[in-house]
């Protein structure tokens, strides 16, 4: 499965194209699009919307995976994130794709095993999971590639749920006779 993750902002998005094959995660392709400060609203958004649509059809993602606004310090930087992820999410609706959200929560848990893992932890176990040279830099490009693992994991998971597991199937004791 191919996932496309995204970690929106207006001035920059962060973006990682990874493969899930089984258990093995590998980075296909990683970046940033980054606007001008100096560009009205209107066009660092259609910067972004444009850069989605070209890495979308370059890379053919079956899932596209972005991060839920969860929580922000001042209303500003909520809005402009705001923004963004609404471009991110129209782009995934116009291309027909299937859309994942994942909470910060989600992402720290999933990837360090610490809700309250700082981004050089994550940064690291990304670096590892991926196997990577290096941590992913913006941290924007390792956080799109983030969200982009866990919701390989949290597909793989809901996957093994609907089939049942070998360790299900393990437990089912034989009926007992007496």
């Amino acid at each position: 499965m191919r996932i496309l993750g995204i970690d929106p902002g207006t001035e920059r998005t962060g973006w990682g194209v990874v493969d899930a094959k089984g258990p093995d995660l590998s980075a296909l392709d990683y970046g940033c699009i980054i606007t001008r400060k100096e560009e009205s609203l209107s066009r660092r958004l259609f910067c972004i919307y444009e850069n989605l649509l070209g890495i979308i059809d370059k890379h053919q993602p079956e899932v596209v995976a972005i991060e839920e606004l969860f929580f922000a310090k001042n209303a500003k930087t909520a809005i402009d994130v705001g923004h963004a992820r609404g471009v991110a999410v129209l782009v995934v609706g116009m291309k027909g794709l299937s859309l994942e959200e994942v909470t910060p929560l989600q992402v720290k848990s999933s990837i360090v095993g610490y809700g309250n893992a700082t981004k050089e932890q994550v940064g690291v176990m990304i670096k590892n999971i991926l196997g990577l040279p290096r941590v992913p830099r913006p941290d924007d490009v390792c956080d799109a590639l983030a969200v982009a693992v866990v919701a390989g994991i949290k597909r793989s998971f809901r996957a093994v749920l609907r089939t049942g597991s070998k360790v299900e199937r393990a437990r089912t004791l034989p009926d007992r006779k007496e």
